[in-house]
């Protein structure tokens, strides 16, 4: 995927769902993974010529792993003239070794969510910037049908209220094969998880499952991706098609 196209999605999903405004400050939550430095991209590139002025932050919470090394991506940072923090956590050693959670993989996303939120508001901004994407989306929902029995999926844009903070998904439109393309093509600095049950969870589960399902059926995953923006689902934003 060639960086304008990377921008051109980006930017249907900041306008068609207002995800932007004058003056914003915008942090970037970086875990080092492709999907999140290909946001940091998608927002660096944006800034230079979107008609409502922003400011972007990049963050990182270190959940305390071994030989996890930053070091690339901060100097990624420096060269975009982007303010990075790294948050020290003991979220690894608290799940692992004192809880020893067999199931670790929502109470990590709560911790660290919330530690990154705090930091995030200490920085000064006033929204943050997760890197999900469509896939990302569908598999959410598959999730949410077989394990809670409800049609949901994550919010382009979400008001946290007890923190006075805006999440924002700003590429939501776009594919996951379109970001390992971009990683590809521009050689992003991904740092490789060290999480021991990567690959085993329900995510991985709801992956193969999409995957196996747009084999035998053709198209079904991008008409899976339509009835969730079209699902009135409870939470999400009014959508603004066709802006520009």
């Amino acid at each position: 995927m060639q960086l304008q196209r990377l921008l051109s999605f980006t930017r249907k999903a900041v306008d068609e769902y207002a995800m932007i405004q004058e003056g914003d400050h915008i942090a970037v939550g970086i875990s080092g993974g492709k999907d999140s430095l290909t946001l940091l991209y998608a927002l660096h590139g944006l800034k230079r010529f979107y008609p409502k002025h922003f400011e972007l932050s990049a963050i990182t919470v270190d959940l305390g792993f071994e030989d996890f090394d930053l070091s690339p991506i901060q100097a990624l940072c420096t060269e975009m003239e982007i303010p990075y923090k790294i948050v020290k956590s003991d979220i690894y050693n608290i799940l692992f070794h004192v809880r020893k959670e067999s199931n670790p993989c929502s109470l990590c996303a709560k911790m660290r969510k919330g530690a990154l939120n705090e930091a995030v508001k200490e920085m000064g901004c006033n929204k943050v910037a997760y890197a999900h994407h469509k896939d990302d989306i569908i598999e959410t929902m598959l999730l949410s049908l077989i394990f809670e029995g409800r049609f949901h999926s994550f919010s382009p844009k979400t008001y946290l209220d007890r923190m006075d903070l805006t999440v924002i998904r700003p590429i939501m439109f776009i594919d996951e094969m379109d970001v390992i393309g971009f990683k590809n093509k521009y050689d992003l600095p991904v740092v490789k998880s060290k999480c021991p049950v990567d690959g085993y969870t329900k995510r991985q589960y709801a992956k193969e499952l999409l995957k196996q399902l747009n084999q035998e059926h053709p198209g079904t995953r991008e008409r899976m991706f339509h009835a969730i923006l079209n699902g009135d689902i409870k939470g999400w934003p009014q959508r603004i098609p066709h802006v520009r």
